[in-house]
Order: structure tokens, then C-alpha cells, then sequence
């Protein structure tokens, strides 16, 4: 029990560390998304998508996933980073001679003489990315993540001031690529700020290494497929201002139910690798982990799906006008996901990847034919109709590969979240009323206004329905006791920092 309380506690803070910076961060990147839709074009952010999407789909077929090798590990010593370090060189080289290679061809395949400068130009941040420093893993195998703040802050703020300031000054889509490779060598640069590290080349602990990631890499380069090829296709097919929107559009929907899930399964995969050998204790973690997650990242998602129309015309213009019902079916779709979001979390630490290849595997076999008979017979919006068929089956097979897993129905994992779910209905009924009684009109004034009231109502509402669905159940543990606990832990360091002012004084 000891032990359990210590993990949780670091669990807490490291949640804290990462939802607090990539919070942040993700605020940078959202703000400096709005600005950039204003000073560029959707054609723009298309033709830079289908050189990251390719990028995206080269780095998972090479990715070794060594973090996960040495998070997992029970003791890897020094050598073993030193192996991280040099296979991690070596692929980053392999990986931009091949990125440069394929540039000409994929240019001249979606006949956009533009693409293979600006895949030139990323094959930098591919070599600069080999070049992390290893070490930080150490530091987040003990639950330690503040470095993580620090790291993705500083390079999601470098990222937006050089590609707002260069758009600014040239409205070109050059402020994009400059940006994600001057956010890529700050962060390069600092990993070894934060954690002094002298790497020397190593082979020695690479077979070790492999034997666990090798299913992992597989795994990943099929989720990569899955979640990429649309991009690709919707450039090819649609052009590239439909992939502008397609992509802006995916990437508002999700941010915030990103957001709220990353930082709990970033500090998740080291605390299960802790408990995996005690299963009871595994399952009670894993219930209160994900009906956690649930209740921050559902109304999140959910509440980015209500308020898209107002937002995007009033952040973007109403030429982005197309992204609105992306953000609104992907925002909705994934925010419901996280019911079976941590099933990944839960299969690395107890070290049977392969699982994870098979689940990548079945959603692919699933994903292909029904993107390519809703693009086939109602073109775009067939498209979202079959992300959002896609995202329904996909959260069906992590709930039953996380029964497989730890032994919990899917009947007792939706018990874990009916408090989260109702309170969701009723929230999307509050400000569902809220935009019929207030429509949009007014100008950006009344835009502002509509997305304040359904901002404003829905969480109300939301935090509401649940209280008092929690005191109806005799008040069991759930996110609602953690969030109380929380509330009384922040209220007394409140009390005692202001007494001790008093008493300064």
C-alpha cells in the first residue's frame, strides 16, 4: 500500500508537470495556428502536411522505440542509453537520405513542384531529432516530468514566434517549415541542458533493446498508416485546400482531448510497469486512471465540438469555414475514445507489444475500405462519416483488449464512466439550447459572446450533473473524490503560505 501511495503521488505530479506543459504548449500552438490561418492560405498548410504526413509515415516505419525499451527495463545501465544514443544517429541519417530520396517522386506524383524544397528542408529536423539526448528517459522511468514542461514549452514557443514572425513578414508557407525545425534544435539543445550527458557510440546492448521494441515499431508504423494515409489521399484526391482544411481541422478537434489524456499516459507506462506484477493492484489503477481521464478529456472534447462554429469563424475566418464540421464529428468521436485510451499504456508495461500490433493491425484492415467508400460516394463529407464509423469501432476493440488485459467487462468499465457519460448528455443539451436561443450573428462581438455563454454553461453544467450524481451514489471513489482531495491539498497550501506571510509581517 506504501509503495502504491508513492507511486501516485509522483503519478500526481508528474501529471501535473505534463498537463501543465503541454497545456501551455499547446496553447502557443493554437494561438499562433489561429494567426498563421490568417496570414497564410489552407492551400499552404496542405502542401506542408503532405510532406509531414510523409515524414509521419517514414519515421514510424523506422522508429525504434527505444524510450519504451528503457522505461520498461528493470535496470538499464549506462550502456544501454549509450546504445539509445547511437542507434538513434544512425536512423535519423538513414531516415533523411530517404526522406530526400523519395522528395522528387512525391512532388511529381501529386504534381506540386513546391514539395520537395520543404522536404529537403524537414529532413533537418529528422537529424537533429537523432540527436536527443537518451538520458531524460531515465528520468521519467522515475516518475519524474518536469523536464518535459521545460521541453515542449520551449519548443512549441519557438515554433510560434519564427513561423508567425515570418509569416507576418512574407506570408509564405516557409514559416511553417522554418518553424518546426528551429523548435526541433531548441529542443535537441536542451535535452542535454536539463540532463548533462556525454553519449559515446555503442552496439552493445542493441539486440536487448530490439527484442522489446521490435513489435512496438511494428504496431506503430500501422497506427501511423492508419491515421496518415487519409492525408495523403485527401491531398491527392481532394487537393491541397481540402487538405488544408482537413488537417487544421483534425488538429483543433483533437487537441484539447489530446491534451487532457497525454499527460496521465506519459507518466501511465512507468507507474503500470511498477504494478504489473500485481495484477489486482494493476486493475484498481487502471479504473481509477481511466475514469480519471475520462472525466477531464470527455467534456473537453465534446465541449471543442460545440463551440466549433463560432470558434473557427471567429479565430480563422469564415474561408475556413469547411474545417467547422471536421472539428465538430473528430472532436466528438475522439473525446468518446478515451474510454479505451490507456489500453496501450497497460499492454507495454506488461511487455506483450505484439498485442498492440495486432489491435494497429485490425483497425487498418477496418479503416481502409470504409475511408474509401465514404471519399468514393459522398467525397469529403464521406470522408467524416467514416472517421467517425472508424472511431466508434476502434473504441470497441480497445475496451475489449483492455478486458484481455486486466479482466474488467466492458460492462464494468462503462460503470466506471456512466457518472462522466450522463453528465456529458447533459451538458451537450445545455449548450445545444444555449446556441438555439443565442444564434450566431453580431459580428465577432456576438461570436465571442455565443462561445463565453456555451463555454461558461457547459461546464457549469457538466460539474454540476456529476456532483450530484456522485452524492446520489454515496460519494465511492472516482474522479470526483480525487478532484475533492485535490481541492482541500490546494486550499490548505493556500492557508499555510498566507499564515506564514502573516506571520512575516
Amino acid at each position: 500500500m506504501r509503495i502504491l501511495t508513492s507511486i501516485r503521488s509522483r503519478l500526481a505530479k508528474g501529471s501535473l508537470w505534463i498537463s501543465g506543459g503541454r497545456g501551455l504548449s499547446n496553447l502557443l500552438t493554437v494561438l499562433s495556428t489561429f494567426v498563421l490561418a490568417r496570414l497564410l492560405v489552407p492551400e499552404d498548410f496542405g502542401l506542408v502536411a503532405l510532406a509531414s504526413t510523409s515524414l509521419a509515415i517514414l519515421n514510424s516505419l523506422t522508429n525504434l522505440s527505444m524510450a519504451s525499451a528503457l522505461i520498461h527495463h528493470k535496470s538499464p545501465a549506462d550502456d544501454h542509453y549509450h546504445t539509445a544514443w547511437t542507434l538513434g544517429i544512425i536512423r535519423g541519417f538513414v531516415l533523411a537520405c530517404i526522406f530526400c530520396v523519395a522528395a522528387w517522386p512525391l512532388a511529381i506524383l501529386y504534381s506540386e513542384p513546391r514539395l520537395d524544397d520543404v522536404m529537403y528542408a524537414l529532413s533537418a529536423s529528422v537529424i537533429l531529432n537523432g540527436f536527443t539526448n537518451p538520458r531524460l528517459i531515465k528520468m521519467q522511468k522515475e516518475l519524474v516530468f518536469w523536464q518535459v514542461f521545460v521541453l515542449s514549452v520551449a519548443n512549441n514557443f519557438v515554433f510560434a514566434v519564427v513561423s508567425v514572425s515570418i509569416a507576418v513578414s512574407y506570408q509564405t508557407y516557409w514559416a511553417l517549415v522554418i518553424g518546426t525545425i528551429a523548435g526541433q534544435l531548441t529542443s535537441t539543445v536542451l535535452s542535454y541542458s536539463l540532463f548533462p550527458f556525454r553519449p559515446r557510440f555503442s552496439w552493445k546492448h542493441g539486440r536487448e533493446l530490439w527484442s522489446f521494441s521490435m513489435w512496438l515499431t511494428l504496431s506503430q508504423v500501422v497506427d501511423t498508416l492508419n491515421y496518415r494515409f487519409d492525408h495523403m489521399l485527401v491531398g491527392g484526391v481532394l487537393g491541397r485546400a481540402s487538405l488544408g482544411f482537413y488537417t487544421v481541422g483534425s488538429s483543433l478537434a483533437t487537441v484539447a482531448t489530446r491534451e487532457a489524456v497525454k499527460p496521465l499516459t506519459q507518466t501511465l507506462f512507468p507507474a503500470f510497469s511498477l504494478l504489473s506484477g500485481d495484477p489486482g493492484s494493476l486493475r484498481n489503477a487502471y479504473q481509477r486512471a481511466q475514469a480519471l481521464v475520462t472525466a477531464v478529456a470527455l467534456p473537453a472534447g465534446l465541449g471543442t465540438a460545440l463551440i466549433a462554429d463560432p470558434l473557427v469563424r471567429l479565430a480563422m475566418g469564415e474561408a475556413w469555414a469547411p474545417a467547422i464540421i471536421i472539428v465538430q464529428a473528430i472532436g466528438a468521436i475522439y473525446a468518446f475514445g478515451t474510454l479505451g485510451s490507456l489500453a496501450a499504456s497497460v499492454a507495454m508495461a506488461q511487455g506483450i507489444t505484439a498485442t498492440l500490433f495486432r489491435r494497429a493491425l485490425l483497425q487498418f484492415v477496418l479503416r481502409v475500405p470504409l475511408i474509401l467508400l465514404g471519399m468514393y460516394y459522398w467525397g469529403f463529407v464521406g470522408l467524416i462519416y467514416a472517421r467517425t464509423a472508424v472511431g466508434a469501432i476502434t473504441i470497441l476493440i480497445n475496451m475489449q483488449l483492455i478486458y484481455r488485459m486486466t479482466g474488467l467487462t466492458v460492462a464494468a468499465q462503462l460503470r466506471a464512466n456512466i457518472r462522466c457519460l450522463a453528465a456529458g448528455a447533459v451538458m451537450i443539451g445545455a449548450v445545444l439550447i444555449v446556441q438555439w436561443a443565442f444564434p450566431t450573428g453580431g459580428g465577432n462581438a456576438g461570436l465571442a459572446l455565443l462561445i463565453l455563454f456555451s463555454i461558461v454553461v457547459g461546464t457549469v453544467s457538466y460539474i454540476v450533473t456529476s456532483g450530484l450524481l456522485w452524492l446520489l451514489s454515496g460519494r465511492p471513489i472516482g474522479p470526483e473524490s480525487e478532484a475533492l482531495v485535490l481541492s482541500k491539498a490546494l486550499i490548505n497550501l493556500a492557508t499555510h503560505r498566507r499564515l506564514a506571510r502573516i506571520r512575516e509581517d
